[in-house]
């Protein structure tokens, strides 16, 4: 299990654990984790870029859809955007943060 993605990995972990409400993990928690998943992808080498993120029908918060649109290399549209946000910085240190725009991940971990 240790060559597979991330996103795989986790998905093998919790598949078929169900929580109730009372123990659905604190969205600063989750947030955290998320951030730490994805600095630790990137480590490894370039994220997908934004172009083919939503290529692939990913929604993209308004940070990252300025980006993908930009005149800039896809090097530049393959940095962790999320690193630089605010918005990460809310949902790691407050629970239910008030962040509103769609496609952002922390609001939809928040939601969770």
């Amino acid at each position: 299990m240790a060559n597979l993605p991330d996103e795989e990995f986790i998905e093998r972990i919790v598949g078929g654990v169900e929580l109730t409400a009372e123990e659905v993990s604190p969205s600063r928690l989750k947030a955290k984790v998320y951030s730490a998943l994805m600095q630790r992808q990137a480590e490894t080498g370039p994220l997908m870029s934004l172009t083919e993120t939503k290529a692939c029908g990913h929604g993209l918060c308004v940070f990252e859809e300025l980006v993908r649109i930009a005149p800039v290399g896809e090097a530049a549209k393959s940095l962790n955007i999320c690193r630089v946000c605010h918005a990460r910085v809310l949902a790691e240190h407050i629970e239910n943060a008030p962040i509103y725009w769609s496609g952002c991940p922390y609001v939809e971990l928040k939601s969770s």
